[in-house]
């Protein structure tokens, strides 16, 4: 399933997930926001469960914002995939 998210109160402007039917994150792209840290966390999360991605990111800040790239990630992943569930 491919999941496309907006991003709210950082940089990035989109990311988009692909996570198989075993619930493995296959591949992330994220449109804006800091290149590199963004190429290097979707690198990171390849092939990890979904679960486990959003267990580590989830809550993660970005200097003085309540929220960061990874977190909105995670808490979307997270949101997207409970409403697959439902």
């Amino acid at each position: 399933m491919t999941y496309t998210f907006r991003p709210r109160g950082v940089c990035s402007q989109q990311m988009q997930v692909e996570v198989d039917d075993q619930g493995v994150i296959q591949e992330l792209q994220v449109l804006g926001g800091c290149s590199g840290n963004l190429q290097g966390i979707a690198s990171l999360v390849q092939g990890m469960p979904a679960e486990e991605a959003i267990r580590r990111l989830k809550g993660i800040r970005c200097g003085f914002k309540d929220t960061s790239c990874p977190d909105q990630f995670a808490r979307n992943l997270e949101k997207a995939m409970a409403e697959e569930r439902a």
